[in-house]
């Protein structure tokens, strides 16, 4: 009887992180580069009674065990590296990267992050830079009276803007982008800022260009939207709602049979 009220509350919290899980999901449902999080969870550990193969009589053995479960923990919260839908923006500073592959930001403490959020800036000094001001590598900087309209980006990563010269505008190359994928990138971990940080589970990044040795390619221009399908998170909150609802109706019916038991004796 005890049992129950701790396996209930056990599936109580655990539906709780579910709900956290698609509430953050549908908070970055207009976030650029957003990939969705599926929490993931595992049953408890389980009060063995009886063994499977314990001997009945001396012929025969029980053909089945009794166990008694306590409930579920979540076991993790997995990222799902799905393309996002590719939106059009024509702003000159905007990159997606359509397939495999994150860009290089360096942080302010001179340290490295990855995104896939293309949502970049030109500052005064003409580097590229994310809406935070980090840098992105290797260093895109556009040389004195470019001509903004002018900026372009190949599916290669090839940049390269116009500048006046001698009464005409002549086409120079302002830098490379490179692409970054990893062995699991799932493993990787969020920092927030559209940003993710190498860790031991991710493995190290695997440098390449675009369009490339299994890169994906970059489009000029567009942005990548989340991933995160409304319909299906909004089922998945409805299904987490009523999970939470039968896991309090078993502990009321715990308790209202520790009730009876209470009262048999007047």
């Amino acid at each position: 009887m005890v049992r129950s009220l701790w396996t209930g509350a056990a599936g109580m919290i655990g539906q709780q992180a579910n709900i956290d899980t698609i509430s953050n999901n549908l908070a970055n449902v207009n976030t650029s580069g957003y990939k969705k999080v599926r929490a993931d969870f595992e049953d408890l550990i389980y009060q063995t009674v009886r063994i499977a193969g314990t001997p009945a009589t001396e012929d025969t053995v029980t053909p089945v065990g009794v166990q008694m479960g306590h409930g579920v923990k979540q076991a993790a919260s997995q990222r799902i590296f799905t393309q996002g839908s590719l939106q059009a923006t024509d702003n000159v500073s905007d990159l997606a990267i359509a397939g495999e592959g994150f860009f290089r930001i360096q942080l302010y403490d001179g340290t490295y992050a990855y995104t896939r959020d293309g949502a970049f800036k030109i500052d005064s000094d003409g580097r590229l830079v994310t809406s935070n001001g980090y840098w992105v590598l290797p260093d895109i900087i556009m040389p004195e009276n470019f001509l903004p309209q002018s900026v372009n980006v190949t599916k290669q990563g090839a940049v390269s803007v116009k500048v006046p010269m001698d009464g005409r505008e002549e086409e120079v190359g302002v830098g490379q982008i490179e692409l970054y994928r990893f062995p699991n990138p799932v493993g990787l971990t969020a920092l927030g800022e559209n940003l993710f940080k190498v860790s031991e589970a991710s493995g190290e990044p695997i440098p390449g260009t675009p369009g490339r040795d299994g890169m994906g390619t970059t489009l000029h221009k567009f942005l990548e939207m989340s991933n995160v399908s409304i319909v299906s998170e909004m089922v998945g909150l409805i299904v987490a709602q009523r999970a939470y609802e039968f896991n309090s109706r078993t502990i009321q019916t715990s308790d209202n049979m520790l009730g009876t038991a209470t009262g048999l004796k007047r």
